[in-house]
């Protein structure tokens, strides 16, 4: 029996030892895998940088910029900005950022709300408390008044980005946006998910030409509503209108500008987009500026009751949010296209 007791004891703690030797196995696999894992993501980061991209001064000038590595304290100033770069899993790389038209898409507030806001544009003095080392934004913002030229801060070796629809390039054009979020993508190593947002983009516009092929041409305008009686347009070196010539609308008025209602009538656009923004002007007073307003009664848009609202960063530096006004346009021209099967 003592015999039988004492052969169970030896099994057990030989099953015990080897049990431990398996663990301690697993465990170094597990460790000797995350080395390797870490060792793998080092050599790309290495592989990737340095990274140069072509960026502009406030002269509208090209300037090389080279990032060693992907910024780590980044300012990001209004809409296109800030969500690009959430949109791209960077909110952890956001020092603060400023410049709202609009609250931030609903699948970024988390992160948002845990980034520092300024509800006014930061003083020059504010942004240097802050140390970045990347400042993403407008071209607005790099003038004497603000921030001054780009050159302040590369002197201090702090990187800046101007978005290339924001007042840099004319015409303003798709192509400038796909290309900013896939410089962004280049800047911080994330080149996958920032090829995604583009290529999802495109194959919205695609969508939308494949629709209309042997159709005719609807007839559109973009607005937006200065005063009473004065419209200013979109016209085809705007994104918004861009993306309409783009999806096979006929652009009733081509170039940018100021209208009135007498030419509205005279163009007699199929349909109307009115743009909206921040607490200036809300999408029903967009909306209702045009629809309501008697002077217009006998436009075809007016008449079919095609008139729709369409947010300023759908339409202009517009960033990730170029795909909502890729969809808002071609809604309002081929409603056909996104209804329910």
């Amino acid at each position: 029996m003592k015999k039988r007791i004492s052969t169970i004891l030896v099994l057990i703690l030989i099953f015990g030892i080897i049990g431990c030797n398996n663990d301690d196995v697993e465990t170094g696999l597990k460790i000797e895998n995350n080395s390797e894992n870490k060792l793998e993501e080092n050599n790309k980061e290495l592989s990737h940088y340095p990274v140069t991209i072509t960026t502009y001064n406030y002269a509208k000038k090209p300037i090389e910029i080279t990032f060693e590595k992907a910024p780590e304290k980044v300012l990001a100033v209004y809409q296109n900005s800030i969500e690009t770069l959430l949109a791209l899993g960077l909110e952890d790389k956001i020092v603060a950022t400023a410049g709202l038209d609009h609250d931030v898409k609903e699948e970024y507030k988390t992160s948002f709300n845990n980034l520092k806001y300024y509800k006014k544009i930061p003083s020059k003095e504010e942004v240097i408390g802050l140390q970045p080392d990347f400042i993403l934004s407008w071209y607005s913002l790099f003038d004497e008044k603000r921030l001054g030229d780009v050159d302040f801060w590369h002197k201090r070796d702090i990187n800046t980005y101007m978005a290339q629809n924001s007042g840099v390039i004319n015409p303003n054009t798709l192509k400038n946006e796909y290309e900013d979020i896939l410089n962004m993508g280049k800047i911080f190593n994330v080149e996958d998910k920032a090829n995604e947002i583009v290529n999802t983009m495109k194959e919205e516009i695609n969508k939308a030409k494949e629709f209309v092929k042997g159709k005719e041409k609807v007839k559109a305008i973009i607005v937006e509503v200065k005063k009473d009686g004065v419209y200013r347009v979109y016209g085809e070196d705007s994104i918004g209108g861009d993306i309409a010539k783009q999806v096979g609308a006929d652009l009733v008025s081509k170039s940018n500008g100021k209208i009135g209602n007498e030419d509205l009538i005279k163009l007699n656009p199929d349909v109307i987009f009115s743009v909206y923004y921040g607490d200036e002007i809300h999408s029903d007073t967009a909306l209702n500026s045009i629809i309501e307003n008697p002077a217009l009664s006998s436009v075809s848009a007016i008449e079919s009751k095609r008139v729709h609202p369409i947010m300023l960063s759908e339409v202009y530096a517009s960033g990730i949010r170029t795909l909502d006004g890729i969809k808002t346009i071609s809604k309002g021209l081929y409603p056909e296209l996104y209804e329910s099967k």
